[in-house]
């Protein structure tokens, strides 16, 4: 928010008189302390005059919501929405009739939640005309005006409501809120499968989401959009795990294995749910990877076992695997002795230095020991490489092609 491209853009918009200012969710997050993403601005200026004082500075302007008020502004790869003032008209979900206008505060009143009412000057000069900072200071989280009729103008401030009870609230919790939620919530299935991911990733993204989504499965608002998720002690762990126990760069917060945290084991990979969720092809094989994988990777299994799981799986897909089996075993019994700690980070340690081993032959030495072409190839050299696994990989080229010529022998 105090980099220069964004001086430029105030400047730009203030040219014709009229004030801008930070709205929305980069005041809320500057104000709380976190990380700023995206910075949203406000201006009496109609979406037509921005365009014009935008081309007049010289900064590039997409019109990418302009019938609702919203230009674009892009600067040296910054982006920035800026949108006109308004008022709802008439309110239709995701996007409604609009009116624009000059008045801070009606602008202010149109949105969801009063710690997202908070607009700032360049200068930073915080405006709070509903109490959002005394609310944001106090981590509770409250609908401007009913909560009944903010979420029937769209239906997505349900899920809304619980993300930032996620990453915002402390333990008390808006009572009339919860009973609009849960009132509402078979509304949910109006929404699409993208909308209703991406909220729940960002509850997932959370620092601590398992009591939030405990709290939606409690209002009966989890079955409406995962009600697979049954494993909160898990998710509470992992969480742990990611954020606060393993100091290493290979664990961060992952969305997908928290989510894969949730989930009983099932050998179909929970397919329907990545299907759902519409999840990518990669994201729907790695999360049936965690979710149905029978491959006991914990501290018991000797270093040739865990070798083999490595080849099999790869490190990345075994990383997940520890993690969840840690997490797993912490939920049942949170008091591990330090020598437990060890014995798991060291298997991690294994994993994260792992380097995949090629075997030394390949499906030439198969034809020049005799072999015809043909799927009789792929079958001796699968052989020898399940030989050469079983050996610990230590067999060198020599070795292998007296296995290979054996066995092709053998078969001839």
């Amino acid at each position: 928010m105090t980099a220069p491209q964004t001086f430029a853009l105030f400047k730009a918009l203030q040219a014709g008189g009229k004030e801008a200012r930070f709205v929305g969710g980069c005041v809320r997050n500057a104000v709380f302390g976190l990380p700023v993403t995206d910075i949203d601005i406000a201006t009496p200026e109609l979406p037509e005059r921005v365009l014009e004082l935008l081309q007049a500075a010289d900064i590039k302007a997409i019109p990418t919501g302009i019938e609702h008020g919203t230009i674009t502004a892009v600067i040296d790869h910054w982006r920035y929405e800026v949108t006109t003032l308004r008022i709802d008209v008439e309110s239709h979900g995701r996007h409604a009739t609009v009116a624009f206008g000059d008045d801070w505060l009606a602008d202010a009143k149109r949105r969801d939640f009063t710690i997202n009412t908070l607009s700032s000057t360049l200068e930073g000069d915080i405006y709070d005309p509903l109490t959002g900072l005394d609310d944001l200071g106090q981590r509770w989280v409250r609908f401007v005006g009913r909560a009944k009729d903010r979420i029937e103008e769209d239906v997505l401030r349900l899920l809304r409501f619980f993300r930032f009870q996620a990453t915002f609230a402390g333990i008390t919790v808006d009572r009339d809120a919860l009973a609009a939620c849960r009132l509402l919530a078979p509304r949910l299935n109006e929404l699409s499968a993208e909308r209703v991911r991406d909220e729940l990733f960002k509850i997932l993204e959370a620092p601590n989401p398992a009591d939030t989504l405990g709290l939606m499965r409690g209002e009966r608002v989890l079955e409406h959009v995962l009600p697979e998720a049954e494993n909160f002690g898990r998710l509470r762990m992992i969480c742990w795990l990611e954020t606060t126990a393993i100091k290493v760069p290979s664990v961060q917060p992952d969305t997908l294995r928290r989510l894969a945290a949730t989930l009983p084991c099932d050998p179909s990979g929970h397919q329907p749910l990545a299907g759902r969720l519409r999840l990518s092809n990669k994201q729907t094989v790695r999360l049936s990877t965690m979710t149905s994988t029978t491959v006991t990777i914990n501290p018991e299994i000797d270093v040739p076992t865990q070798r083999k799981v490595l080849y099999q799986l790869g490190a990345d897909d075994v990383r997940d695997q520890l993690l969840l089996n840690w997490a797993q075993e912490m939920s049942i019994e949170p008091r591990h002795s330090p020598q437990r700690t060890e014995a798991w980070l060291a298997l991690l340690n294994v994993a994260d230095n792992w380097t995949h081993p090629v075997i030394p032959i390949k499906g030439d030495d198969a034809l020049t020991l005799g072999m015809k072409q043909g799927p009789g190839v792929g079958e001796v050299l699968g052989a020898v490489e399940d030989w050469w696994r079983e050996g610990d990989f230590k067999a060198d080229r020599d070795q292998c092609l007296d296995r290979l010529s054996t066995i092709i022998e053998e078969i001839t």
